[in-house]
């Protein structure tokens, strides 16, 4: 498990334990945290699971593919550039301790 700390864009902190091989979305959806929709269940296909990678973490992941980055561009509100789609994050025992943050509204 890794604990990933989500922040709403109130500032309100969510620290989950999430198990390895799920994804970033899995973790808020499945524990409740407000701002993460993922409405196509993680297939990389609606851009509703948005969310931004702290700086100090961003650069430990793997590049985004294709599909995301597209997503990213034409479809996330207020992309920036440690952006990402958290369906496409897998969690492994090396994310322990990173912090995202949610956007203010989803797509």
């Amino acid at each position: 498990m890794a604990k990933i700390i989500y922040v709403e864009c109130n500032g309100t902190e969510h620290s989950i334990e999430v198990p390895e091989g799920w994804n970033l979305m899995d973790g808020a959806v499945r524990n409740d945290v407000p701002g993460i929709l993922g409405e196509c269940g993680g297939s990389c296909a609606c851009a509703t699971c948005h969310l931004f990678v702290d700086p100090a973490w961003f650069d430990r992941l793997p590049a985004p593919e294709l599909m995301e980055r597209d997503l990213l561009e034409c479809t996330a509100a207020d992309r920036q550039a440690n952006s990402r789609l958290g369906c496409q994050v897998k969690v492994t025992a090396a994310l322990d301790g990173m912090v995202v943050r949610l956007p203010d509204r989803q797509t």
